[in-house]
């Protein structure tokens, strides 16, 4: 491999982490704008379609690339290439019947599904969105191959191909749509799968992308080494795949049942219409959208751990491994913490900020971010302690602390949402305590079976500090400026102003901060493009 692609843990986590910012940057033009043409309804119909493809792309997608990415990363370090090559050309062939059979599955099941979900008017998105599950199989299968050889561009290009597509094309769908409802062609379920049907596309776009890039990347390296049989290859695979599927299937199917159970209360325990209950789960659903975006940042940062840490395991570099474990502790604890507590902090205004159409929702949906941006926090330490976790080889610890938290959730719900004077606002209180409970016990252990164990308290205490300070920086100039504005400006404006200056306010006290309290260390920056003249210009250590 040529020394650009021999790509350090931070150098390729820059890369992804530069891709996941542009693919939500995209995703804040196409998501911001679609929950303002979708209303609360709409906004259910979209968010059940997705579930049920997420479970099936979890099924297809979630252990078998990251199984395949170990397998060629150890093959690559011992100088395998005839291994690395035949490991791809056997795992393309289980993606495929994946794929086949999950898309199949969603397409033809439609209607099945979607009465399943207590909502029935999700028909449509569901039945648009079922190809994607084909291509992204195939694609899942490639990005682990190149993920494998320490090569993340492929799968940063490929990402912000298909958010591109999303914005490009699903949202003028969407607005198309709402534009012919007014003449009652078309309702909130078809404004739903023309603003999914952006992401079947963005997803065979992407596949096609990836196709070419293998095909005009073909390594000529010619080594002498035999690989195994097909057949144990493929029995390699399942192995470390299976158990890493099943602790992310598991949270995938929770959701999914914890859907069907706050529907399904609200309609039969509570007495409410569909078009009443699917109102308030996209109240709730706006704010979930807001609780996932900082955990996004944390796939990068996941994807690299996974084959450099093995490549490290493989040579018996156990130091290495060690200092790749605690600089992903380091940067989650720097980037998990202020996301969590600012979005706590300023959650109503936000939530006004970016839903204008929408101005009693927005308002309706501010208490479940409150509690929600704390549980956004919990989840990125789950991903992490997973991918450390599976990363050790206790690939079966995961699948147990996901099952007690997803119990956790649901049994909360089932008496939360079904109680009169709570309803939905149980939804967000079952949600942070059930991502609290699978991070608590991955923490515990994570500390119990490395080798080294990390010291918690050094690792998250001056970020914790940093963090406090930062939100009540935020909410004192956000409420000071909110209070000043709102007599020369609409509502909507000071709102809008304050809001900004407040966020303005925390991300400037924490970069102080981060700096002040040396919470960032020279080692955490100088495997990123020009990391080292930017940890000389910091005086890091």
């Amino acid at each position: 491999m040529s020394s650009k692609k021999k790509q350090s843990f931070l150098g390729g986590a820059a890369i992804l982490a530069s891709a996941v910012a542009a693919v939500k940057a995209i995703g804040f033009f196409y998501k911001i704008p679609l929950n303002n043409i979708l209303n609360t309804e709409g906004k259910t119909y979209f968010d059940s379609a997705y579930q049920i493809y997420s479970v099936l792309l979890t099924i297809s997608t979630a252990g078998l690339p990251l199984a395949l990415s170990k397998l060629v990363s150890e093959a690559q370090a011992r100088g395998r290439e005839n291994e690395k090559r035949k490991l791809f050309s056997t795992a393309i062939w289980i993606f495929l019947i994946l794929g086949l059979a999950g898309s199949a599955f969603m397409f033809f099941g439609t209607e099945t599904i979607a009465g399943m979900l207590h909502n029935e008017s999700a028909y449509f998105a569901i039945k648009a969105l079922a190809p994607a599950v084909f291509c992204v199989c195939l694609l899942a299968c490639m990005r682990g191959y190149t993920q494998g050889q320490g090569d993340m561009k492929p799968t940063a290009i490929s990402q912000v191909l298909e958010a591109l597509c999303k914005l490009g094309i699903g949202l003028p769908l969407a607005a198309y749509l709402l534009q012919a409802g007014e003449g009652l062609l078309y309702g909130q379920e078809h404004v739903a799968a023309g603003a999914i049907f952006g992401v079947t596309i963005g997803t065979v776009l992407s596949m096609l992308f990836l196709f070419g890039y293998l095909f005009f990347h073909r390594s000529p390296s010619e080594t002498l080494d035999i690989p195994a049989s097909r057949t144990i290859l493929t029995a390699r695979i399942l192995i470390i795949g299976i158990p890493i599927t099943l602790s992310n299937c598991a949270m995938s199917i929770i959701s999914l049942v914890d859907t069907s159970i706050v529907l399904g209360r609200l309609q039969n325990g509570l007495g409410m219409t569909e078009a009443a209950a699917s109102a308030l789960k996209g109240q709730y659903g706006y704010a979930v959208d807001l609780m996932n975006l900082p955990p996004s940042f944390v796939f990068p940062v996941t994807m690299s751990l996974i084959p450099m840490a093995a490549a490290a395991l493989a040579r018996k570099d156990y130091r290495g491994t060690n200092r790749i474990v605690s600089s992903a502790f380091r940067l989650i604890a720097i980037l998990a913490l202020p996301c969590g507590v600012g979005l706590s902090v300023l959650s109503t205004p936000i939530m006004r900020l970016i839903l204008p159409a929408h101005p009693e929702d927005a308002i309706a949906a501010g208490p479940h971010l409150k509690i929600l941006g704390i549980a956004c926090t919990f989840i990125c330490i789950m991903n992490l302690t997973n991918a450390i976790l599976q990363t050790y080889g206790k690939v079966h610890l995961p699948i147990i602390t996901v099952i007690l938290g997803g119990i956790v959730k649901i049994v909360m719900n089932y008496f939360l949402v079904g109680n009169p004077n709570i309803n939905i606002h149980g939804a967000p209180v079952s949600t942070l305590c059930c991502y609290m409970t699978i991070a608590v016990l991955n923490l515990y252990f994570v500390r119990r079976y490395s080798p080294r164990p990390p010291r918690y308290l050094r690792l998250f205490f001056r970020p914790a500090l940093a963090t406090l300070l930062m939100g009540g920086a935020a909410w004192s100039v956000c409420g000071l400026a909110g209070r000043i504005l709102e007599k020369g400006h609409s509502a909507y404006g000071a709102n809008a102003i304050a809001t900004l200056l407040g966020i303005l306010a925390g991300v400037a006290v924490y970069g102080v901060l981060v700096v002040a309290l040396r919470i960032l260390r020279a080692d955490d920056l100088k495997a990123i493009p020009h990391g080292e003249k930017l940890a000389g210009l910091l005086h890091l250590k």
